[in-house]
């Protein structure tokens, strides 16, 4: 029989809002999509933001922002211009929404102004158009994502498991419950401040929460066990070779086909499988990347090209340090060229 999951009474609404928003106000991060209201950048932002660090989004932000300033601008570009500026960050399947929602708001003529039109657009669910239509438009939404379910989960001292859909609802519940109708973008801020920086997942910070005094699990002592997820895909490990080939200063990279769909479009370093009569050398070094519960460990080495490409293909090419900034380059060829000392500075 599954346990029961405790709930400790609810705070007042205007408590949290007041000490959170109150926060927020006296400081907090100074990032670059903070400094206009204007939906275009906060919804840039947003999806850059994206199981992404802050600190790691903010040169993408700049670069992507100086070359699309605006929603025309991006509609009008190529795929390939904005998986090239999207290189590195990961989950490119973002970039590829981007694209086409802004030739959907290009062609519409306006920027949708309320959560429900926001949800319409491809890559937008319903914590971004929560961000949206709160900080830019005023629209009274909480925002419901893994940092608000961890701090309603430790205010309300509920051990009921997150992942479970009626227990996010109950939760989203809460949080707007809590949200502060006069300013919700700020509120809506403040408790992503909050579960970013202070409310953390591991040794949270309770010394220094605006929350504390109303905080359940703070004065139960079960932050730290909160909040509960039960359901946990296993996690697969699997291994792989990247290939360096040189030649002449080149490196030589392969395009990736729809066989592997969200990286498609991508050049990446070949495999054996790709160059099988190409001759492996010596060991480079190895290193690590995971994407979602798949953690893959690259062993990368020095090769020799084969004969017969040494013009390139439409899926093989050389390629030289200098032009790999300015292609679609994945994530995974990125980290191989670093194992073998080529450095790839914007």
């Amino acid at each position: 029989m599954a346990a029961r999951h405790r709930v400790t009474a609810p705070s007042a609404p205007q408590d949290v809002a007041e000490l959170l928003v109150a926060w927020y106000r006296r400081g907090h991060r100074d990032l670059p999509w903070r400094a206009s209201p204007d939906p275009y950048r906060i919804w840039i932002s947003e999806i850059m933001l994206q199981q992404t660090r802050a600190q790691a989004v903010i040169p993408y932000y700049r670069r992507f922002l100086e070359r699309f300033p605006t929603v025309e601008a991006l509609a009008a570009a190529g795929e390939d211009e904005v998986l090239t500026l999207w290189s590195g960050l990961g989950y490119y399947s973002r970039a590829r929404n981007l694209l086409r929602a802004a030739r959907q708001i290009a062609a519409a003529g306006a920027f949708p102004r309320s959560y429900a039109a926001l949800g319409g657009l491809p890559g937008i669910g319903d914590y971004t158009a929560a961000a949206i239509a709160s900080i830019a438009f005023g629209e009274a939404r909480a925002v419901v994502d893994g940092n608000v379910l961890r701090v309603v989960a430790r205010v309300r001292n509920d051990s009921a498991d997150i992942a479970g859909g009626r227990t996010r609802e109950r939760f989203r519940a809460v949080a707007q419950g809590w949200l502060d109708g006069a300013d919700p973008g700020a509120f809506n801020q403040a408790l992503m401040e909050l579960g970013a920086t202070v409310c953390l997942p591991r040794n949270p910070l309770c010394l220094v929460c605006p929350l504390a005094s109303c905080c359940h699990a703070r004065q139960q002592g079960t932050a730290a066990q909160l909040p509960v997820k039960l359901r946990k895909t296993e996690p697969v490990a699997l291994e792989e070779v990247l290939l360096v080939v040189r030649r002449r200063g080149s490196i030589l990279l392969r395009r990736r086909g729809a066989e592997l769909r969200r990286m498609a479009g991508f050049w990446d370093l070949p495999s054996p499988e790709d160059l099988p009569a190409a001759r492996p050398g010596r060991t480079l070094g190895a290193f690590r990347h995971t994407i979602t519960h798949h953690h893959y460990t690259y062993t990368v080495k020095k090769a020799v090209a084969p004969r017969g490409i040494s013009k390139g293909t439409d899926t093989l090419r050389w390629f030289s340090a200098a032009e790999c900034l300015e292609i679609p380059l994945s994530t995974t060829a990125r980290k191989g060229l670093k194992v073998a000392g080529v450095t790839l500075d914007r």
